[in-house]
């Protein structure tokens, strides 16, 4: 099980990522999704985490937190390693209503 799926705060209420299908930018997030999209479930099962697959698009993270906050960063390029450690400092950017 993954660090990153244990490591959730409750303020966050949805991770939403955006990435391409089939270009090089994407891999490292295709990657992560299908090694670390199982141990996030099971160890956050109420928590909703969204894919969405568009041809040609910059791949994004997107974490939405209680009360409607939203943060977001870009994922272009990086090994499954490095969106890891990305999303670990989007789920942990703010705490309850305030950014840091």
């Amino acid at each position: 099980m993954s660090n990153f799926a244990k490591q959730i705060p409750k303020a966050v209420k949805e991770i939403r990522l955006h990435f391409c299908q089939t270009s090089g930018h994407s891999a490292g997030v295709r990657q992560f999704v299908q090694s670390s999209y199982p141990s996030i479930k099971s160890s956050n099962p109420d928590l909703k985490f969204l894919i969405r697959e568009a041809s040609d698009i910059s791949p994004r993270a997107f974490v939405r937190f209680e009360r409607g906050a939203e943060s977001q960063t870009q994922l272009a390029d990086l090994s499954e390693s490095q969106v890891s450690a990305e999303l670990s400092k989007l789920v942990n950017s703010q705490t309850v209503g305030k950014p840091q």
